[in-house]
């Protein structure tokens, strides 16, 4: 069972934050680079509270990545045309192609979370997006997609911190809305459904993993390393070799340029 009571101690990154967080950067270019060449797809999908620290660590974990082989789908509530197909049906249409990484800012877990708690989704539905979400995992799986599960979390204080910020910040007001705070009043009734989907989703296939979210700068280094250890053993990791015929047509191009304005 996970316990997120387990993941609020806050703790400050031990390391030199900067060179620690280009050192993962780094690592995750070159996974991406193997991505890319070994034409391997993978979805990285973070769930948490609000105000948890999501963007932040999306933010970072793409900073130095090809753009063309990687989008972000921050999800929001269902539009009219959505409802009108099974749940998970916009989540298909945002698979990865070969060689892609998906990122997903919220997911498919709203069927479970939000929409259990809020009741936009009747009980018989919510409790069948268990068994729908396993089997979508599994088959994602099957199909040699890499998934990585995050679930950001931070204590109510740390939350209300953070949100009080976003008020009080003229540039960071737009972050905030009704929703966050309808959200945090029901916040027992949120770690009901946390309990359940953790109980019933965390699979072989598809695990979760808690990242303590209370320190932002600690928070980002465990999750872009979470992340990088998910993905770089399920890709191989070899340099795709030098063509001969492009080194030598781009030595003989090289050298003839390297002449006095070289």
């Amino acid at each position: 069972m996970i316990d997120l009571g387990k993941f609020e101690r806050g703790k400050k990154h031990k390391g030199d934050y900067a060179d620690d967080l280009a050192a993962v950067q780094d690592r995750l270019a070159r996974i991406q680079v193997a991505h890319i060449v070994h034409r391997r797809p993978a979805i990285v999908m973070l769930e948490g509270w609000d105000a948890a620290g999501k963007g932040g660590v999306i933010q970072r974990l793409t900073a130095e990545w090809d753009p063309r082989h990687f989008e972000v789908h921050p999800i929001a509530a269902p539009t009219e045309e959505e409802r009108a197909r099974p749940f998970l049906w916009r989540f298909w249409t945002k698979l990865p192609r070969a060689g892609d990484i998906a990122v997903f800012d919220r997911s498919w877990y709203g069927r479970v979370l939000v929409e259990r708690v809020e009741g936009y989704a009747a009980e018989p539905d919510w409790r069948r997006g268990y068994d729908e979400i396993n089997a979508f995992e599994a088959g994602l799986a099957a199909n040699g997609v890499t998934l990585v599960k995050l679930f950001v979390h931070v204590t109510a204080k740390v939350q209300d911190e953070r949100l009080r910020a976003r008020l009080e910040h003229p540039w960071k007001r737009w972050k905030t809305g009704a929703d966050d705070y309808r959200n945090r009043a029901k916040r027992a009734d949120y770690l009901e459904a946390l309990g359940d989907m953790f109980a019933r989703t965390d699979t072989e296939a598809a695990p979760w993993t808690v990242i303590d979210g209370n320190n932002k700068k600690a928070a980002r280094i465990a999750a872009l390393t979470a992340i990088a250890d998910r993905l770089e053993p399920r890709v191989d990791m070899t340099p795709p070799p030098l063509d001969p015929e492009v080194e030598r047509m781009a030595r003989a191009a090289l050298d003839g340029a390297s002449g006095p304005e070289g």
